[in-house]
């Protein structure tokens, strides 16, 4: 089923509470970007009739869809002049209907790409389901609904509601708009008005090296991570939780030592954490109230001779920021090593794939309830009996479903197209097209473009650890709102310099990254940084920006001095700058070393601050207000990291409307929970330069998120991928699916667990003993590997039972 959204109207008491403190600081604070003339709306208070025969205004349509009784009519109760437009709903089981600006080139008015505009209009009310519904048009693909600004609260006297665009996107011309109404009631409204925000902003002053402005600047701090971490969360107090377990050392395992640990930022200090199981390539998300559900972990590493594979733990447990201490909740039904875990709109989490107990991969889905504070058991949790792979990236749709967008650590071939939309409440699996590569995808990196509102997934890079070829550039973008969406191809990833084992040389033709991470910054860019070539080995050091607005990327970026592959991690602090850590090649070393990267956008000039928040408790439809200290451009919340091998499928970027009156700023909090479920946030303010002030956490929930039982789409939404093809059948009821034991890529025969011979050695290397050898010397793998029992890899020419 599908979450009914009903949206609120915004809390204006708040606002009303501190208009006497607010009004002495409008008197003296430096003005805000103003909107100037003129109205750039054709008819904008209905005062002239249409051609002959028309039933609506000049330059104004009838618009709206789904079931529902409705009226239009053109009254006498106006605000200004004679005539206002007066809507109703009388019955309403979806959809929604509006006067909207007439989609033509006569009407709506042109914009320029880039540039905000206010948008107000006068009305009354008597119902809180009203919503300003903006849409665009492309240059190439036509008119389309382009964002959702801001919920009106009931007002029986006329009473003003303005907004300010977000920047226009790129290849549009005109805009149209309109207030929406989407639940039994009725609206009228009067005298709307668009006009363009005319201040430009103060250029930029660099406060750095020139390269520093233009590139950034890395930093490796002098505290060393005291934990072999697999695992970091960015807890609601700021600081990052590491998790470690038995760190992929078979003698922690079997000495039963599990560790996490706790950074500080504030002192740049470590704190270890008593870990009570191997967390070990586990699960884990945020939970609404701040705590963290940590799930699956590693019950066994792989038996010496390879036959037995990885066996995944049921425990779960939760990790509370306040105590800095974990608690086990009840078990999951199954063993999941390398699950996934998205926290959905209710605030519930589901989690698929993953290896069972006895290493074979598990094929049930699970389900943490929220209200109940525990797995479900399997009856239940709706079935498709699918198997997912490890660490299958799964992302909340706005309607509730769930994306797999094609990313996984380990598990290739599994069927279908590689990427598909999954219904829980029809128990349906949809696969959606376009997917270059599919089984090409392994280790690579999804994340859901800025801002959430638009739906766009992006996918960077990756391989196959079983084959291990060269990793690939290949970059693809799908846009869900689509009716029948499928992903296209986006721009190459940027190559940087690549260190196969004898020094640093540039990447040449196809060459691309696996393991890279992709980091939300508050500019509304994507950091891509990290990786390597091949499975455990081979780092790039190459860092670049994409530009959801452009679908460009700016490469040369500076670069992390340490190598990030395996194991390693790369997220956004609530300063704005970005942490990385971890670095596990097949050789079995791990690096200790931190690295702070500090983007250009914090050398020029003095940051924007968020001088006053009335309210860190949000509820869904809401107006928020803040103070600043001076003009900017957006603000957002971002949700705050939990990531692992390249995954974080719940890192989401959310555009908040803004209504501006000098230094205060009313945020327009979405009232659909898919888009930002339930939780802490970081919440940005960002000026025009892309300056953003440093985060002030929020924590964004309310009775509708919790209570919501159905998951449909927000009410504006006019197609939202309804055109998909045919669903998948689901498989017959069963318990597991095979999984090969070496579904890590490693040939167990050599060394211990925590060392990765590969299976398959890159393609460059000759298949001669001397030649593997060689390369195992160059990647430092431990000299005289034991061999157990069997050599398929023949690295052991003399039979003295030792490789190389």
């Amino acid at each position: 089923m599908r979450v009914t959204i009903r949206r609120r109207a915004g809390r204006r008491a708040a606002l009303l509470a501190v208009g006497a403190m607010t009004a002495g600081l409008l008197l003296t604070a430096p003005q805000q970007a103003t909107a100037g003339p003129p109205n750039l709306l054709s008819n904008p208070g209905f005062e002239t009739a249409g051609p002959a025969g028309a039933d609506m205004p000049s330059c104004w349509s009838k618009s709206g869809w789904g079931d529902n009784d409705f009226t239009f009519a053109t009254v006498a109760e106006a605000h200004t002049g004679t005539k206002a437009m007066k809507v109703s709903l009388t019955r309403r089981l979806d959809g929604d209907r509006k006067a909207l600006v007439t989609e033509n080139s006569t009407c709506a008015p042109t914009v320029t790409p880039g540039k905000q505009y206010d948008l107000s209009a006068w009305y009354k009310s008597n119902t809180p389901d009203v919503s300003v519904t903006v849409f665009r048009r492309d240059t190439t693909a036509g008119w389309q609904y382009w964002t959702d600004l801001q919920n009106p609260p009931v007002s029986a006297g006329w009473a003003r509601t303005e907004v300010r665009t977000p920047a226009v996107p790129p290849n549009t011309d005109k805009i149209a708009w309109g207030l929406s109404v989407y639940g039994v009631g009725t609206l009228t409204t009067d005298d709307y008005a668009l006009e363009e925000v005319g201040a430009v902003p103060p250029q930029p002053v660099c406060s750095g090296t020139a390269q520093e402005c233009a590139k950034g600047k890395w930093e490796v701090i002098p505290a060393k991570n005291p934990v072999r971490s697999m695992h970091a969360v960015v807890l609601k107090n700021g600081k990052v939780l590491l998790i470690a377990g038995s760190g992929n050392d078979i003698a922690q395992f079997n000495a039963g030592t599990f560790t996490s640990a706790v950074y500080d930022p504030a002192n740049g200090t470590f704190k270890t954490i008593p870990t009570p199981v191997d967390m070990f390539c586990a699960g884990h998300v945020q939970l609404a109230d701040g705590r963290v559900l940590v799930m699956s972990g590693n019950k066994g590493y792989p038996s010496a001779d390879g036959t037995i594979g990885y066996q995944g733990l049921k425990d779960s447990y939760v990790f509370d920021p306040a105590t800095e201490a974990y608690t086990k909740t009840n078990d999951m039904n199954g063993g999941h090593w390398y699950p996934s875990a998205t926290v959905l709109g209710n605030g519930d989490v589901i989690s698929f794939g993953g290896l069972k107990e006895d290493s074979t991969g598990n094929v049930t889905a699970e389900k943490f309830s929220a209200a109940q504070n525990k797995w479900l058991p399997m009856n239940e949790v709706n079935q498709t009996w699918s198997y997912w792979g490890l660490y299958p990236s799964m992302i909340l749709m706005q309607d509730g479903r769930l994306f797999y967008s094609g990313s996984h650590t380990f598990g290739n071939g599994t069927p279908g197209t590689g990427a598909s939309i999954y219904d829980y409440g029809a128990n349906t699996v949809t696969d959606v097209p376009g997917l270059r590569n599919k089984d090409q995808r392994d280790e690579s990196a999804s994340v859901l473009l800025p801002p959430a509102q638009d739906q766009r997934v992006l996918t960077i890079g990756g391989g196959n650890n079983e084959t291990n070829p060269a990793a690939n550039r290949i970059t693809d973008i799908i846009d869900l709102k689509k009716p029948s969406p499928g992903y296209t191809a986006g721009p190459d990833l940027p190559q940087g310099l690549v260190d196969t084992g004898t020094g640093k040389r540039p990447q040449t033709g196809a060459e691309g990254k696996m393991y890279v991470s992709a980091v939300l910054l508050p500019d509304g860019k994507v950091l891509e940084t990290g990786g390597g070539l091949h499975d455990r080995a081979d780092p790039v050091f190459e860092a670049s920006f994409f530009d959801p607005t452009t679908n460009t990327y700016q490469p040369g970026l500076a670069t992390d001095p340490i190598p990030r592959t395996y194991h390693s991690a790369s997220f956004l602090m609530p300063d704005g700058r970005v942490m990385s850590v971890g670095d596990n090649p097949g050789n079995g070393t791990y690096n200790h070393n931190v690295s702070i990267y500090t983007p250009p956008y914090l050398f020029k000039g003095a940051r924007p601050q968020i001088t006053s928040v009335i309210d860190t408790q949000w509820v869904y439809g809401d107006t928020q207000r803040i103070t600043v200290n001076r003009p900017v451009a957006k603000a957002e919340l971002i949700r705050p990291a939990a990531v692992t091998h390249s995954s974080d499928p719940n890192q989401r970027f959310v555009d908040l409307p803004m209504t501006v009156n000098g230094n205060n700023i009313d945020l327009n909090v979405t009232s659909n929970p898919n888009l930002a479920p339930p939780g802490w946030y970081m919440l940005f303010a960002v000026d025009a330069n892309g300056v953003p002030s440093i985060a002030t956490w929020v924590h964004l929930g309310g009775p509708s998120a919790l209570a919501a039982t159905q998951e449909q789409p927000s009410a504006h939404e006019h197609s939202f991928a309804d055109k998909l093809g045919p669903a998948k059948q689901n498989p017959a009821k069963r318990d597991s699916v095979p999984v090969a034991p070496g579904v890590a890529g490693c040939d167990r025969h050599y060394g211990t667990v925590n060392v990765c011979v590969p299976t398959r050695f890159p393609a460059e290397v000759k298949e001669t003993s001397k030649a593997r050898c060689d390369w195992l010397a160059s990647h430092q793998y431990p000299k005289r590997l034991k061999v157990n029992g069997s050599d398929p890899l023949r690295l052991d020419p003399d039979r003295d039972g030792h490789a190389c």
